[in-house]
C-alpha cells in the first residue's frame, strides 16, 4: 500500500510517501511544499492546494495519513493549523481518497515508542526506519513520522514492535 504522510501548516507543508508491503515500509519520496509568506492565507491555502493535487498525481497514494490538530497556546496558531488541515481534507477527498488522522503523540510513540519523543529522536527514528542517509527538512519527516504510524497499524500486531526496513 502507498501512503502519504502530511504535515500540514499554513506557509509549509511537509508530505512523505512510503510503500508498505507485507510488513515492510520502503521510502519513496518527501517533500515541501511552500507558499510565499507576502501573500493572504487563501492564496497560500490555494498555492499549497494546486502543490498537493500534483503530489498526489504523481506519486498516487492509496491512502493519506495526516497528523491531528493540536492544542496551541497561541489561539491564532491553531486556527491557521486547523485551515490548512481543512484544506488538505478537501484536496484529499476532492481526490477520492481515504484519510487516516492520528495525534502527535500517537504519531511520537509509533515511531518512537515515547510519546514524548522531541524532534530530534522522532527524526533519527525516521532515518532509521526507512533506511535514509540523510535527514529531511522538519517538515517532511514529521511527514514521514505519521506515514510511518499509518504503515505500522496496518502491520499485525505482534510485528508492530519490530523495525522493519527495506533499503533501495
Amino acid at each position: 500500500m502507498r501512503i502519504l504522510g502530511l504535515d500540514p501548516g499554513s506557509r509549509v507543508c511537509g508530505y512523505g510517501v512510503i510503500d508498505e508491503r507485507g510488513g515492510e515500509m520502503a521510502y519513496v519520496e518527501c517533500g515541501l511544499l511552500t507558499a510565499p509568506v507576502d501573500r493572504t492565507m487563501e492564496e497560500r491555502l490555494g498555492e499549497l492546494a494546486r502543490g498537493l493535487r500534483e503530489v498526489i498525481a504523481e506519486l498516487a497514494p492509496e491512502i493519506v495519513a495526516v497528523e491531528d490538530v493540536f492544542t496551541h497556546q497561541n489561539p491564532r496558531s491553531a486556527i491557521a493549523l486547523a485551515q490548512a488541515r481543512g484544506m488538505v481534507l478537501a484536496v484529499v477527498g476532492l481526490c477520492g481518497l481515504a484519510v487516516a488522522s492520528y495525534a502527535p503523540a500517537l504519531v511520537k510513540k509509533a515511531v518512537s515508542g515515547s510519546g514524548r519523543a522531541d524532534k530530534s529522536q522522532i527524526a533519527r527514528m525516521v532515518q532509521a526506519l526507512i533506511g535514509l542517509r540523510s535527514l529531511p527538512r522538519a517538515d517532511a519527516t514529521d511527514a514521514l513520522a505519521v506515514a510511518i504510524t499509518h504503515g505500522r497499524r496496518l502491520r499485525p500486531i505482534a510485528a508492530r514492535f519490530m523495525p522493519a526496513v527495506v533499503r533501495p
